[in-house]
Parts: C-alpha cells; sequence; structure tokens
C-alpha cells in the first residue's frame, strides 16, 4: 500500500491531534445513542390500564396495516399508542427544533453543483421494519446480542419496530441516493429512568463518494483508487480499501461533524474521538463533547462496510455515516432533565420552544416539580432457566410490564436489593419504584392501587412469587 505524499502532510496535523482511546465494544444503537397514532391525553391516571399484547388475539394494528402475532410477539399497547406521533415532525416541539437546526446546517454547508442542497432528508419512513431490514442488511450477526427479544419490540418473528434508523440505510442507497439524512422514532426496551425511554428519536447521515468525487481536490488525484485487492483487513481500514482513501474519508467525516457540533455548542467546544466498534462500519469513532465538565458522548460514525455497499448496488464507491440521538442533544441544550417531558401536551412545557428562529437559544425553565412516591416490590425469581442459560427472568421485561400498567407515572425503577438464599439457592430481588406524575400531585392512595397491579402483573406474567 501507499500513502500519497502530498496527502499525508494534509491530513496527520488534524487526525494526530485527536486523541484515542484503545477499542472497545459497545452495545449497538444506531451508532450508539439514547438518552404514534397516540392519543393526545395528557398524563393521568383515571384512563385504562394499557396491557401487553398476547399471542392468539387479533392481529396487531400499526399504521393502518395488521401483523399476525406468534410466539415472538412483545410489542405492548403503550407502546403501539407512540407509533405515528412523530415528535421530530411537531411544530415548536424540541426535537423538531434539533432536527431543522441539523438538517439548516447541512443543507447551508454542502451545496450541489447547480447550487441545489447536496443531501436529501427522510423523516417520514414507517417505523415498521423487518428483521432484515433492522439487522441484516447492517451485517449484524445472527449471535449479536442487540437481536434479543428482551432488547426489541416484536410484532412477530420476521417484523419489528425498528430499533435504529439505519434500518432505511440499504434501502436508499439502493435508491440511488449518495447523501442523505434519515430522522425518525426507534424502539427498544430499556431500564426505567430520567434519561432512557422505550421511544426516543434518530437522526442519521450518508455521503457515497466515487473515485472522482473523493480525490477531485488531492494534486494528481487521477493517480489514486479507492479500491485495491490483496490487502488485510486492519484496524486502520477494511482489506479492498487504500489507506489513502480511507484517511481522505474519515478526514471528511470528522471535520464535517466537527463543524456541525460547534453549530450546535459553539465556537468553544472541546471534542475529542474515540475508537469503537460498530458492525456496518470500519473503522468506527465515537464522538465526546466537554459538557460542564465531563466527556459525553453525542453521535457515533465510522467508515462504510464495503460489504453493505456492494448489496446496496453501490459497490464503485466508498462511504461514511453518522448517528446520533435528538433526546440527547436537546436535553442538554435546552436543559431538560426528564425525557418524559418530551411526550407532555402540557402547554407549559410546549410553549417555551415556540419560537420563530430555530437558532434561537433557550433554557427550559422547570415546571413545578411535584412530589414523588416510592414504592418498593420485592419477589423471588423463577427457578426455571431462560434460553439465555439465565433464571427466566429479565430485568428488561419487568421494566416493559412496569411501562405497560403504570407509564409515565414512573419517573424510575431501581434495582436495590439482590439476594441469594444461603440454604435454598433461590434468588430475590427488591424494586424501588419512584412516582412522580408532570402535571400534579398523587396520592399515595391511587399509586397504591397502580402498584397493587404491577405486583399481581409480575406474578402471572412473570412467574415470580411476591414477597409482600
Amino acid at each position: 500500500m501507499r500513502l500519497h505524499r502530498r496527502l499525508l502532510p494534509m491530513l496527520l496535523p488534524f487526525l494526530h491531534s485527536l486523541p484515542r482511546r484503545s477499542l472497545h465494544l459497545r452495545c449497538l444503537s444506531s451508532f450508539s445513542t439514547n438518552g404514534t397514532t397516540a392519543s393526545h391525553r395528557r398524563l393521568c391516571t383515571d384512563s385504562p390500564v394499557p396491557q401487553p399484547v398476547a399471542i392468539g388475539q387479533d392481529p396487531a394494528e400499526v399504521l393502518g396495516q395488521s401483523y399476525p402475532r406468534d410466539d415472538f410477539t412483545n410489542v405492548t399497547a403503550k407502546i403501539l399508542a407512540k407509533v405515528g406521533r412523530n415528535l421530530h415532525n411537531q411544530s415548536h416541539h424540541p426535537l423538531r427544533l434539533i432536527k431543522e437546526r441539523i438538517k439548516a446546517h447541512i443543507y447551508s454547508a454542502y451545496i450541489g453543483r447547480y447550487g441545489n442542497p447536496l443531501f436529501s432528508v427522510h423523516d417520514n419512513l414507517s417505523p415498521v421494519v423487518t428483521v432484515e431490514q433492522n439487522f441484516d442488511s447492517l451485517l449484524i450477526p445472527p449471535d449479536h446480542p442487540s437481536r434479543k427479544r428482551g432488547d426489541n419490540y416484536y410484532l412477530n418473528r420476521t417484523t419489528m419496530l425498528r430499533a435504529h434508523t439505519s434500518a432505511h440505510q440499504k434501502e436508499l442507497v439502493r435508491s440511488g441516493l449518495d447523501a442523505f439524512l434519515l430522522a425518525g422514532d426507534v424502539y427498544r426496551r430499556d431500564e426505567i429512568d430520567a434519561s432512557h425511554y422505550p421511544v426516543f428519536h434518530q437522526m442519521e447521515g450518508v455521503r457515497l463518494f466515487s473515485n472522482h468525487e473523493l480525490f477531485a481536490n488531492v494534486e494528481n488525484g487521477e493517480d489514486l483508487s479507492l479500491f485495491e485487492s490483496g490487502q488485510l483487513r486492519t484496524p486502520q481500514k477494511q482489506q479492498t480499501h487504500t489507506l489513502e482513501a480511507v484517511k481522505l474519508l474519515e478526514f471528511d467525516l470528522k471535520h464535517t461533524l466537527t463543524r456541525l457540533i460547534t453549530h450546535l455548542f459553539g465556537e468553544d467546544v472541546e471534542v475529542r474521538w474515540v475508537d469503537c466498534y460498530f458492525p456496518f462500519t470500519h473503522p468506527s469513532f465515537e464522538m465526546e463533547v466537554r459538557f460542564q465538565g465531563d466527556w459525553m458522548e453525542v453521535l457515533g460514525c465510522g467508515v462504510m462496510e464495503q460489504e453493505l455497499l456492494n448489496s446496496a448496488g453501490a459497490g464503485n464507491k466508498l462511504g461514511w455515516a453518522f448517528g446520533l440521538g435528538l433526546e440527547r442533544l436537546a436535553m442538554v441544550l435546552y436543559n431538560i432533565p426528564d425525557i418524559r417531558l418530551f411526550w407532555s401536551q402540557d402547554d407549559r412545557f410546549l410553549k417555551q420552544f415556540r419560537v420563530q428562529d430555530i437558532q434561537q437559544p433557550i433554557c427550559f425553565q422547570p415546571l413545578s416539580k411535584y412530589p414523588a412516591l416510592h414504592n418498593d416490590i420485592s419477589f423471588w425469581l423463577p427457578e426455571t432457566q431462560s434460553e439465555s442459560g439465565q433464571d427466566g427472568f429479565s430485568e428488561n421485561d419487568f421494566y416493559e410490564l412496569v411501562r405497560s400498567i403504570a407509564g409515565d407515572l414512573v419517573e424510575k425503577v431501581t434495582l436495590v436489593d439482590n439476594f441469594t438464599h444461603p440454604r435454598t439457592g433461590r434468588r430475590s430481588q427488591c424494586y424501588r419504584i419512584t412516582y412522580r406524575h408532570m402535571e400534579r400531585t398523587l396520592t399515595q392512595q391511587e399509586v397504591r392501587l397502580v402498584h397493587q397491579q404491577i405486583e399481581h402483573a409480575a406474578e402471572t406474567e412473570l412467574s415470580v412469587q411476591g414477597r409482600y
């Protein structure tokens, strides 16, 4: 392999100034990010309690389409009620403001040859995707932990609610697009706290380059090539890529994202890059920014796997991709303390984001902080073994059960005790459930009614034995 003698000096000062950490494996996110025909009711406790979708019932209805249930179905009525809300497209919503700020920056920074925006935007694609779209199209191995039923919302064995917007990458590349932004709602079963919610929103970008486009501004670029044969895959590049192509692509990617984050956070923001792993890019990186004294991850990115491009009919090009979480950026930039607020219909929240200029600085003024109520639940775990070899109990299943019954009344669920009986070996756990309404004061009496439903459902649905 050869690195063009004029190309390397141009890139090294930028690339070498960016700190790196050693390679490490991350749980799959659309590049690692997390903080609806839904009813437009405010948060309350007097509506009917949503129940998990049961096998054998009528097909699940999502956005006017029917999907038959099977033994893999685990989506709940509470989650289905979120599909179609599209907060990222709701006027004067903080998520839409962030999306529009990113779009406006990319539009102004990258202009096509005829003066039109280089990137197209796609923010209305259905969140219902096939398992093939969500995993196989992104080269995610069959045994990858991100496929677990306990971490995703499956309509059935072949169809699911997308876990990342990257599920649409292949179809958009196959349609002939070389530069696009993609935004939408994504769904994951996760823990319950102020920064995690089962529905959140992502935005990602993809850009592909032909040989001429990548080397157009390099002296003697016509002598350089995107591809070479007979090489091995290394931490720096994929086996079919030339090192000079990858370094130039990496430079363009990091320069693009540094400009974007500087636009959002301001000129004084400190940025650093971290080597990481994603199944669909190599090499892969995470960007962290210095915020309130700590380093915070804001996005993931990398050079797209050539196998993905080959399968999408773009095998003569190289590309980069990035993905970020809109909630995470909005919570930081607007000082929003609780991810549940994004779903509130309270005008005291929404009116703070009714601005004429999307670039206008906003500092969210908290609503009255209503008091929290704490209730504990303890139970013996089932003794049967699950497919993973663990006790037939999953924390995510319990979190999902709590969500399906209590919904947004629950602020946080915390494991406070994990006990193993010294004689029988049986295990028990105790969780503390924090209830807090976003718009009014809860009473212990109404919370106790909800808590009793959770206790009963845990025994019947999760086969645990209560200790209360």
